[in-house]
């Protein structure tokens, strides 16, 4: 059943190399293998994350993963020292203070991989 399936997010990148450096230096995440299509993968918690060479321009511009945290403020630390740069987002229901947004029972904060991919950082509340 699908309920027991381990979940690959697919994510476009127009420079394969420029992308695996993102996700192995700035985020910490390791690389598991290539596929003979020459799409990259890395594990990623329980699941994991495969990037796939495609034309510019095809990323979403909304959240396209999320990494649930438990201390929100100290992984945005780690990795702002990595060179990850978070957004402020002000619009209508949403609004970032700090680069951070309350959404109902969590906090979130969002950035963009080397591709343009709009990746977030989630932390539950109690």
């Amino acid at each position: 059943m699908l309920t027991d399936s381990t979940i690959t997010t697919m994510l476009p990148v127009s420079d394969a190399t420029r992308a695996a450096h993102f996700y192995t230096d700035s985020l910490g995440l390791a690389p598991v293998t290539t596929g003979e299509d020459g799409t990259q993968y890395f594990a990623a918690g329980a699941g994991t994350i495969g990037l796939r060479l495609m034309p510019e321009g095809v990323q979403s511009p909304n959240t396209a993963l999320s990494f649930e945290v438990v201390d929100l403020p100290a992984e945005m630390t780690v990795l702002e020292r990595k060179g990850v740069r978070f957004q402020d987002v002000d619009v209508e229901g949403l609004k970032t203070v700090d680069h951070v947004a309350q959404v109902g029972h969590e906090r979130a904060a969002w950035f963009s991989d080397s591709e343009g991919n709009v990746l977030c950082l989630h932390e539950m509340l109690d």
